[in-house]
């Protein structure tokens, strides 16, 4: 685990994650230590994992009064349930959507989530948290936000990238990655996690990029990326050509019987 403080009033923890084939994933979670804490997903769902324990070398977790779910995808969801028994007065920040696929699994109390859609705002006690769905996402219930104190946008999984190594996807700065290797990286990213975008209409998804430009963020905080400071530019440009990326193919079965061929011990 990665721990560390990209940009003010905000703590990384980045727990990088090997994905055969492609490199590290960073799996980024967030504190914003706002008038009233918000914790921004809870890690990944493995056994050898324990969020809450990495979390309390940031903050008492009893202390933590929202938990901002980007969505219900498995790795961000890790600490979520452990984390809502040790911290009494959170709340669960979410869609109606969100919701109901988080409770295919276990059910959210319903007096613990707080439903808030793209254009609402989550009031924190010191600032606003304004709710958007970003550019490309994986899952319809993804929420985004930018901070209205510090301009810092929250972008979940979009603009992610596994890199070559565990302290790069663990930096505290996307600037530390060549650039050419991070352009190329966040584009297998685009179409591994969001294969739509080879079928989308251009002027209607080059149209939705505008709203993210318009923000102007101080800063991009991306699940899979390490913090994007200085270059929405960049971030934005790389969108714009995700669509004309190579769409990504994987393994098929001849290739998983290969791989456990060559994990058989020699006789």
């Amino acid at each position: 685990m990665y721990t560390y403080r990209p940009v003010p009033g905000f703590t990384t923890l980045c727990d990088p994650l090997e994905v055969p084939g492609l490199g590290y994933l960073p799996v980024n979670a967030f504190v914003l230590h706002a008038a009233e804490p918000v914790v921004v997903d809870t890690g990944l769902s493995l056994a050898d994992r324990h969020f809450v324990e990495d979390l309390g070398a940031v903050l008492d977790p009893a202390d933590v009064r929202w938990i901002w779910l980007t969505h219900p995808d498995r790795d961000h969801t890790g600490g979520l349930f452990q984390l809502l028994e040790v911290a009494p007065d959170a709340k669960v920040v979410t869609t109606f959507l969100g919701m109901g696929i988080l409770g295919c699994e276990r059910q959210l109390p319903l007096d613990r989530v707080h439903l808030l859609n793209p254009g609402q705002a989550l009031d924190v006690g010191d600032r606003q948290l304004r709710a958007f769905r970003p550019p490309l996402f994986d899952s319809p219930a993804t929420t985004g936000f930018q901070d209205s104190v510090t301009g810092v946008v929250v972008s979940s999984d979009c603009f992610g990238a596994p890199l070559a190594t565990a302290d790069l996807a663990g930096c505290d700065d996307v600037r530390a990655v060549p650039a050419a290797d991070l352009r190329s990286a966040q584009l297998l990213w685009a179409t591994v996690d969001s294969p739509w975008v080879h079928g989308v209409d251009r002027g209607a998804y080059e149209r939705g990029l505008e709203p993210l430009r318009a923000m102007a963020p101080s800063a991009v905080l991306s699940t899979h990326l390490p913090p994007a400071i200085g270059c929405l530019d960049d971030l934005l440009d790389m969108l714009r050509k995700a669509p004309d990326a190579d769409p990504f193919i994987g393994p098929d079965q001849r290739a998983l019987e290969q791989m456990l061929a060559g994990f058989a011990p020699a006789s």
